[in-house]
């Protein structure tokens, strides 16, 4: 009787274009193994909004192949499987965070134990982070660069199908999805997310297909409009590994082709935001402490404010800057927040603020359904002038001018600050320049029913100029 091989999943909670489970399938019936794993990654263990698609992903996986399902420390329940199996092989896709490799070399360890083989396959990414190097074989630093040479890489490997497989049939032990409590108890924060989210490879793929037949022509003209629909929302689905990077970049190439090439100024751009994905792995595999300190060391002794109330009013929407307010409670609304508008809000709280912006990355942890170790450290870091390729520090978005030009008719703030939604277009980005009239006439009582502004963005601006201008003195 053939031995089994355990399938382990982690990021790649799909069937097609699966090179782990596709070698597990040949080598015998497959386990396929779900681990909770909270300790390993301690602090970065999965947030709230993480932990409701994660359920649901694996709800809808387990529709398609009978799911083992452990929780604790991976390592130590893939050995328990092996020894109660007797599986001769275990498979699994890599992993970038801080934590996984010493995870992996305990996977390893516990199979050597037991006599089992151990294999480690990519799939999350398009290119492996050792394999895009600078032209003195160092790691990139800069995106542009490393974006051109990931396309000069050449496209990515053809998709495999979905593979032929037995499942293992034998009697082995498994938690309930629903005793691990992924979902919020009351009150259910959630109640929405149903609406607007299809976790699972198909709602994936029904999300791609969406998009490049409603948003694609439009994206690279439209992408920074947060009142329209044109950006993809693959970013929970690819950070689930529900589909794969590839699979993205395959369908886009063939709009392309099918366009007669007229989609090439938006399917690049499309692609390179694939790559910033890439990118920020890039970053993390190298730097592998990028989601808790600055890359810059120079930005150790910045004068961030310790500010429990700007903290708590940028939380909950209640800045008195209505794009801002606006994207913090689509945020919490929907678990995500249109791209713009994460860089508005976050340079809000770094800038305006001078708030930490760690304390922007782990509230985005929590509340995003696409929270991503990578991804998030890059992108506030990029924000906070303190990362590779950063944004200079003195880049300060201005939120009423982000406002006004991302939002011109206030239709984003309208939807999702709708105590201001009677206001006229000139005064919907600065309702506190209203005349008392205007107000009065849209239901607005500034400090009643909406707040004044917590800062003054220019005398906010200066100071947060004269705390760059006191780090770049004590560097």
């Amino acid at each position: 009787m053939t031995s089994p091989a355990i399938y382990w999943l982690r990021q790649d909670l799909r069937l097609t274009d699966n090179a782990a489970l596709t070698a597990a399938g040949a080598q015998g019936p497959v386990i396929f193994l779900y681990v909770l794993d909270d300790e390993t990654p301690g602090a970065w263990r999965s947030g709230g909004a993480g932990r409701w698609w994660l359920h649901h992903s694996l709800s809808s996986l387990r529709g398609r192949v009978p799911l083992v399902l452990r929780r604790g420390p991976a390592d130590r329940e893939i050995a328990a499987l092996l020894a109660e199996t007797g599986a001769a092989s275990v498979h699994f896709a890599r992993d970038y965070a801080p934590w996984a490799g010493a995870l992996e070399r305990n996977v390893k360890a516990a199979c050597e134990a037991a006599g089992a083989s151990c294999h480690r396959y990519g799939g999350f990414l398009l290119h492996e982070p050792e394999a895009i190097r600078n032209g003195s074989g160092e790691p990139y630093r800069v995106y542009t660069p490393f974006s051109k040479a990931c396309f000069a890489a050449g496209e990515p490997k053809p998709l495999k199908p979905v593979p032929r497989f037995t499942a293992f049939t034998g009697a082995v032990k498994s938690d309930r999805l629903e005793d691990w409590g992924l979902l919020p108890n009351k009150p259910d924060w959630a109640k929405t997310f149903p609406d607007l989210w299809t976790p699972g490879e198909d709602g994936a793929a029904a999300r791609l297909k969406d998009f490049i037949r409603t948003g694609l022509a439009d994206y690279a003209d439209e992408r920074d409009r947060p009142d329209r629909d044109v950006t993809s929302r693959l970013s929970p689905h690819l950070h689930f590994g529900e589909i794969s990077p590839a699979q993205a970049w395959h369908a886009v190439r063939r709009a392309q082709l099918a366009a007669g090439g007229k989609l090439d100024k938006t399917a690049e751009k499309f692609l390179k935001e694939v790559l910033w994905r890439e990118f920020s792995y890039h970053l993390l595999h190298h730097w592998p402490s990028l989601p808790a300190e600055p890359f810059r060391r120079e930005f150790r002794g910045f004068p961030w404010r310790d500010d429990p109330a700007g903290l708590k009013a940028w939380q909950r929407g209640q800045t008195g800057y209505p794009i801002v307010d606006a994207g913090m409670r689509e945020l919490w609304a929907t678990g995500i927040m249109h791209n713009r508008v994460r860089m508005i809000a976050a340079s809000f709280l770094i800038k305006d603020l001078l708030i930490p912006w760690q304390e922007g990355e782990r509230w985005f942890w929590d509340t995003l359904v696409d929270a991503d170790i990578g991804n998030n450290a890059a992108s506030w870091q990029w924000v906070a002038g303190c990362g590779a390729d950063a944004a200079p520090y003195f880049r300060i978005f201005n939120p009423v001018l982000q406002g006004m030009k991302f939002d011109p008719q206030g239709a984003y703030v309208r939807k999702w600050v709708p105590e201001l939604a009677r206001l006229p277009d000139e005064f919907i980005h600065r309702p506190w320049e209203a005349p008392r009239l205007v107000l009065a006439a849209a239901d607005v009582e500034l400090g009643r029913n909406y707040p004044n502004p917590i800062v003054d963005h220019g005398k906010a601006r200066d100071a947060a100029l004269a705390a760059f201008q006191e780090l770049k003195g004590a560097a």
